[in-house]
């Protein structure tokens, strides 16, 4: 494998495990917290966490001439976020970050009209097969829950369009810029309405709050450094790789079920990322 295919998987696969540990974090929080301050609280603390590389690198760190990228995709981000902490407070968890994964079918879709890359016969292949993995993996279809699937389907595609976005200005901005950015922006966009939507919260669910800032921080910075360093059609796969720790969160904190069905897609979805990055081997 290519050094930086590796090293972008590697990232990737970090980021997704911070990921999924964010959505444990908010299924647990969800039967405390409104939506709205769980959002807010991730942003809050993920940015104070980031305050320490603007002590480092200094108010350069903030010149930019393209704040239009920042705040689009702090816009996209904060929109699907709300979608995506909806869904999972609804599903079980390793189904709801499931359905979500049907971002990367997107990626290269976008990265081909907006980034002009080419994806490989074999890089098509591998989204086709992990669709076919998704498809395994989720349960008998619930009437109750379409509206559910619709919101998880728009979280899936505005992901994309955010992940899409750190590739194109990667090559002007670097990982702690735009994760800075994203962080602040997302900060002042979610306070706007949290006086509206403001419950009582316990010492546990403070203490969530503050470990989703530590997994939001480190989980924006591998990705955003990820997709600087690797092409988002080639390594975007990878993403899959949070069903496992979803599955094995569910599993031990909520006692939802591991299904035959779910391991199998799994299996396949896996293989569809390793047929993926295989091909820059040869």
């Amino acid at each position: 494998m290519a050094p930086h295919l590796l090293k972008g998987a590697l990232l990737l696969l970090l980021a997704e495990a911070c990921f999924a540990g964010i959505g444990a974090i908010v299924k647990f929080t969800s039967e405390t917290a409104s939506e709205v301050q769980v959002v807010f609280f991730r942003n809050f603390f993920a940015l104070l966490l980031m305050l320490p590389f603007l002590y480092q690198h200094g108010f350069k760190l903030l010149k930019t001439q393209r704040w239009y990228l920042h705040l689009s995709r702090a816009l996209t981000g904060i929109i699907s976020m709300y979608c995506f902490f909806y869904v999972l407070a609804r599903l079980p968890l390793a189904q709801g970050m499931l359905v979500l994964l049907l971002s990367p079918f997107v990626v290269p879709i976008i990265a081909r009209f907006w980034l002009k890359e080419r994806p490989s016969r074999l890089t098509l292949f591998g989204i086709l097969l992990g669709f076919v993995g998704v498809v395994l993996a989720l349960p008998t279809p619930d009437a109750t829950l379409n509206a559910v699937l619709v919101v998880a389907l728009f979280s899936a595609v505005l992901v994309a369009v955010t992940k899409t976005t750190i590739r194109y200005m990667s090559d002007t901005e670097p990982a702690v810029r735009i994760v800075f950015y994203f962080s602040l922006l997302t900060a002042i966009l979610s306070a706007i309405p949290v006086p509206f939507y403001w419950q009582p919260l316990n010492g546990a669910v403070w203490l969530a709050f503050f470990g989703m800032g530590i997994l939001a921080a480190i989980g924006q910075l591998a990705m955003t450094r990820a997709y600087a360093i690797a092409p988002a059609s080639d390594i975007g796969m990878w993403t899959y790789s949070s069903v496992i720790f979803a599955g094995a969160f569910g599993y031990l904190f909520w006692q939802e079920p591991v299904t035959m069905s779910w391991i199998a897609g799994v299996v396949v979805i896996f293989y569809a990322g390793y047929v993926t990055t295989r091909q820059r081997l040869l």
